[in-house]
């Protein structure tokens, strides 16, 4: 009788879960789950905007055509050295990995997943055309390097500044509310306001920064239209944007640390820098694994800074993904091929989520 009750009892209370989910269910597979598979199906065709806009019949089914006009070429070849930075540092994480977990420095599965990561890196990247070959879209991957660019400039920025912010605001004072409030500013301004801003900064005439450099002896630089100086200026921009976000989190880490550990250290003479090393960093490892992969999720979709701030130059420089992507669907009207690449980025995206989960999930 009394199992029969509480079966009764989960019945009544999965039924209630069910009715309150239904709203949320229903508004999330119109807007997120629907959408997601049609540009599954749009991808595996040629479909122009326009004229499936004015004639549905006027799609045709290709398969993963659309995929291998973005990802391949004509006489593909494979070399270890094709793009040697990338290549070399690859190979140096994974010999990297390979002591760490000899020493026993990290988990296992850690090392093994990271170790995957890179020897992917290592092969994906030494694929390139043969001489008299070429890639079908000569500007996708560039424009991914672009991108992957972009992203290893902001994400360390974001996150060592933001750790360093936080441990110099973790202080219970007025004065300390006033700063963390003035560094999360930037947080809330639109993408139109911030890249306005940095375009008067990074100006050669009038800007702050080339004033600061020609009252040191300096020669203004052209961030913008300079092919070596425009995506660093792009990165520098986004940093300060920011900011904010991953410093909350790095704030809420820290506050979470109890103060005895500190106390008890500091009678081991572990102060300053040796308190931050041995147990601030220690702690903080969930709180930096999660921040480092929202940026790199966030980071990877960056569109306003390249489209405001240089239009994708000088000569596609600072061209990104999803740039790329708006203009192949909405200025040439290839929606299949814009969808590939978005479904090519949403597989980037969604392994980074699954490292920061797996990374994570051995973690109190």
């Amino acid at each position: 009788m009394a199992s029969f009750r509480l079966s009764t009892r989960r019945l009544g209370q999965t039924g209630s879960a069910l009715v309150l989910l239904t709203p949320f269910l229903i508004v999330y597979s119109a807007f997120l789950v629907f959408p997601f598979f049609r540009g599954i199906w749009i991808s595996l065709h040629d479909w122009n905007l326009l004229e499936v806009a004015f004639n549905p019949d006027a799609k045709q089914f290709v398969g993963l055509r659309n995929f291998e006009r973005i990802m391949w070429g004509r006489d593909i070849v494979w070399s270890a050295t094709a793009i040697p930075w990338i290549q070399m540092g690859s190979a140096v994480v994974l010999i990297g990995v390979f002591v760490l977990d000899r020493a026993r420095r990290i988990s296992r599965s850690t090392a093994i997943l990271i170790g995957v990561v890179a020897l992917v890196f290592f092969i994906a990247c030494g694929f390139h055309p043969a001489e008299g070959g070429r890639w079908y879209d000569r500007r996708f991957w560039p424009t991914v390097g672009n991108t992957i660019l972009f992203v290893a400039l902001t994400v360390p920025g974001v996150t060592i500044v933001a750790l360093v912010l936080a441990a110099l605001l973790n202080r219970e004072s007025r004065m300390m509310a006033i700063f963390r409030t003035v560094f999360f500013l930037s947080q809330v301004l639109s993408v139109t306001v911030v890249t306005l801003i940095w375009q008067i900064m990074f100006s050669p005439r009038q800007g702050l920064v080339a004033n600061v450099m020609e009252l040191f002896g300096g020669t203004p630089i052209h961030w913008l239209t300079d092919e070596g100086f425009a995506m660093a200026a792009i990165a520098i921009t986004t940093v300060w944007w920011s900011l904010g976000v991953a410093m909350i989190l790095f704030l809420a880490g820290l506050q979470d640390i109890s103060r005895d550990i500190y106390e008890a250290a500091a009678l081991d003479n572990a102060r300053g820098l040796r308190a931050f090393r041995y147990i601030t960093l220690p702690n903080l490892k969930r709180t930096i694994t999660l921040v480092v992969v929202l940026q790199i999720i966030m980071h990877f979709q960056v569109f306003g800074q390249s489209h405001l701030m240089t239009g994708g130059g000088p000569d596609g420089s600072t061209q990104t993904l999803v740039r790329y992507i708006y203009q192949t669907g909405f200025r040439d009207s290839d929606l299949g091929r814009a969808t590939a690449m978005a479904i090519f980025l949403f597989i980037i995206m969604g392994g980074f989520s699954i490292v920061q989960f797996i990374l994570g999930r051995g973690e109190k």
